[in-house]
C-alpha cells in the first residue's frame, strides 16, 4: 500500500490517516511513501507503525506479532542482576537523561559493523532529533568519566514508548540503559515498552511476542494519553528508576538466565 508522496512539511499538531493496520502485510513494509515529518511521524506511531528502511521511499512496518516488554513481566537475568548491584555501590558508570541524544543516535548508527549496513539514514537522524527538540524523542546516557559508553533511544506518544536502537562500547552499558528505561516507565506506572522486532537480548530480559490486534489495543489505550510521558526527563533520578524496576524484577521467576553480549 502507498500513501499520499507527501511534500509538505507536518508539525506536530497535524496528523495524517494512514491504512488500518489491521489490513496490511504482517511481515515486511506494510506502507510506503510519505516523509520524517512530526506530524507523520507522529500519525505512524499513534496508528501502529514505525519507519524501517535505508533507501527511499520509506517503508512503514506494523508486524504481527509485535515484540514488547510488558513492564509486569520485566526480569532482570541474576548474573547481570549481581554486576548491577555492584556498579551502583562503585559508581563505576553514571547514568543520565536527555544529556546527548545527538551523541547517542549517532553513536546507534556507528557502533560496531553497523555504519556499513544501518537503517539509521542522516534523513533519519535529523528527524529523531527533530521530535527530540519537540519533547518526543528521548535517551538514555552511559557515561564511564566523560565517555559515553552506551545508550538508546526511542520516541514516546502519549503513554506509549518505542525503543528504537541502543548501543554498547563497554560491557553491560545497554544493559545499564534498558533497565534504567524500564525503571522509569515503571516509575510512570506505564505497562509496555514498544520493541518492535525480536532480538535474543530483549528477550533474555522477558521481552516477548504479542498479537498485533494486542498490540493496537495497547495503542489505542496509550497513544492518545497526554502527560503521561513527560516532555522534559531531566528531573527523573536514573539510580532510582533502576533500584525501583530492580526491586520488582528481583521477585518474578528468572526468564532466563543466559544473557547476550551487548
Amino acid at each position: 500500500m502507498r500513501i499520499s508522496p507527501l511534500r509538505d512539511y507536518l508539525n506536530d499538531h497535524q496528523r495524517i490517516q494512514f491504512p488500518d493496520p489491521r489490513n496490511v502485510s504482517p511481515w515486511g513494509p506494510a506502507v510506503q511513501g510519505g516523509n520524517l515529518s512530526p506530524g507523520v511521524l507522529l500519525s505512524a506511531y499513534e496508528q501502529g507503525f514505525f519507519p524501517w528502511y535505508e533507501d527511499p521511499p520509506i517503508l512503514w512496518h506494523s508486524p504481527d506479532p509485535r515484540f514488547v516488554i510488558e513492564i509486569s513481566r520485566f526480569h532482570i537475568p541474576r548474573r547481570f542482576s549481581r554486576t548491577l548491584r555492584q556498579t551502583l555501590r562503585s559508581g563505576t558508570l553514571r547514568i543520565t537523561f536527555d544529556s546527548a541524544f545527538a551523541e547517542v543516535i549517532r553513536s546507534c548508527r556507528t557502533a560496531g559493523d553497523r555504519e556499513r549496513g544501518t537503517w539509521i539514514t542522516d534523513e533519519v537522524m535529523h528527524a529523531y532529533t527533530e521530535m527530540h527538540v519537540l519533547g518526543y524523542g528521548h535517551s538514555v546516557e552511559v557515561w564511564k568519566g566523560q565517555h559515553l559508553v552506551g545508550g538508546l533511544y526511542g520516541l514516546a506518544v502519549g503513554a506509549l514508548f518505542s525503543g528504537e536502537s541502543m548501543f554498547s562500547r563497554e560491557a553491560g552499558a545497554s544493559k545499564f540503559a534498558l533497565v534504567t528505561l524500564v525503571g522509569l516507565l515503571h516509575h510512570l506506572k506505564l505497562p509496555l515498552l514498544d520493541c518492535q522486532t525480536y532480538t535474543e537480548y530483549l528477550a533474555s530480559f522477558g521481552a516477548t511476542h504479542i498479537p498485533r490486534q494486542h498490540y493496537l489495543h495497547y495503542v489505542e489505550e496509550l497513544g492518545h494519553r497526554s502527560g503521561a510521558i513527560p516532555r522534559n526527563w531531566h528531573h527523573f533520578e536514573p539510580d532510582a528508576c533502576i533500584r525501583g524496576i530492580a526491586e520488582a524484577s528481583v521477585m518474578k521467576p528468572a526468564a532466563s538466565d543466559e544473557l547476550p553480549k551487548d
